[in-house]
């Protein structure tokens, strides 16, 4: 068996991308509808395949790397003694578009696969909801032969190894006896059609990458690492397949000031030391508006302030969660001379024992001058 690597003219470190760059390039080139009647490049074509097949699923190719074959030592399913081309080459460029997917059978039109991209919100979009827009790179319907992989003017037959069927039986002996067993054509890629000619524009697919924007409906009430399905807005399938779908993955940005604790919303109220003693109506700017929390006489950090409604939206549900606040209590870090009579005054009066009057201030001076 000759070496996948070498098949693929890469070397044993190249990354993905540079093997799917090697394998694309070969296949326009082994193509059998680009090399009509040419049984060396047919034969080619599938041992470029089915090195492709191997080393672009990182399972396979470590057991390849490691065994010499797909399934490591002794394992079943493997190319050493099963279907080479068993759900692995249904469309001849399957591959381009992350598609392992077997071959269907002439009429049937190979769905597209899907996609996936991240949207990145704000907190603040997962209150009010927002049209967000995304871009993906993704297969769309090739228009110059409008998905029909064919050059204007080429001829389209029934692919004759087929005969239109898009599939093939081989007959194989086992352990139990003979086995047949069907595989996408070859030769037609499971189309069940040929053509003399494919298409300059995207080398018989009937289909060519370009980058795409969608705008997005986001609902009120998303969480980070949800998903957002939209249906079509995949990739197409190869001459005039399906399209699959788009899987949005929302992620939250981290946000200043608030938490999320499912539907609830977190934060902090600072109060300055008075405040809390004294008690005081302060304001607190939510995301969807102020709020007036009347902090009580002797409040203490760590009380917490719930107020309902004023969280994130029930996704699946009505109302919304709660904003909890949570207070904490600050204490003053610069005193000017006055401020700090003050307080020494007051620990005086309720006998609290303070440190000394620190160098330079109010009551050394008054201390020295004495």
């Amino acid at each position: 068996m000759a070496d996948y690597y070498e098949l693929l003219g890469v070397d044993r470190s190249a990354d993905a991308d540079t093997i799917k760059k090697s394998y694309r390039k070969l296949a326009r080139q082994l193509h059998p509808d680009a090399n009509p009647g040419d049984a060396e490049a047919e034969a080619r074509f599938k041992q470029v395949a089915e090195a492709y097949e191997v080393l672009s699923d990182a399972d396979k190719r470590a057991n390849y790397d490691r065994f010499g074959s797909a399934t490591g030592p002794g394992g079943a399913g493997g190319f050493g003694g099963g279907d080479p081309f068993g759900g692995g080459l249904g469309d001849l460029f399957d591959a381009f578009f992350n598609n392992t997917g077997g071959g269907g059978g002439g009429s049937a039109r190979q769905r597209g696969v899907d996609l996936e991209v991240v949207a990145n919100l704000d907190l603040e979009d997962t209150v009010t909801g927002v049209a967000k827009d995304v871009k993906v790179r993704t297969a769309v319907t090739c228009d110059t032969c409008e998905a029909t992989g064919a050059a204007p003017g080429a001829d389209v037959a029934t692919c004759g190894e087929c005969n239109g069927a898009g599939q093939v039986r081989q007959l194989r002996q086992s352990i139990l006896g003979q086995m047949v067993t069907t595989a996408a054509c070859p030769r037609c890629g499971g189309e069940g059609k040929t053509i003399s000619k494919p298409c300059g524009d995207c080398a018989g697919e009937g289909r060519r990458v370009e980058e795409r924007n969608y705008s997005v409906d986001v609902p009120a009430g998303v969480s980070h690492g949800s998903t957002l399905r939209l249906t079509g807005r995949g990739a197409v399938g190869p001459r005039g397949g399906g399209a699959g779908d788009l899987y949005v993955e929302i992620r939250v940005n981290p946000h200043p000031v608030f938490d999320r604790d499912g539907d609830n919303l977190l934060a902090q109220l600072h109060v300055t030391m008075t405040q809390a003693a004294l008690g005081a109506t302060v304001t607190f700017e939510a995301i969807d508006g102020d709020i007036d929390v009347d902090i009580p006489v002797g409040a203490q950090s760590g009380a917490v302030f719930s107020f309902r409604d004023r969280g994130v939206p029930r996704l699946r549900g009505r109302g919304r969660g709660e904003l909890q606040l949570t207070l904490l209590v600050d204490t003053p870090t610069e005193l000017s001379d006055e401020d700090e009579a003050l307080l020494r005054q007051f620990a005086e009066q309720r006998s609290e024992r303070v440190n000394e009057p620190r160098e330079g201030g109010f009551f050394s001076k008054f201390k020295s001058r004495s």
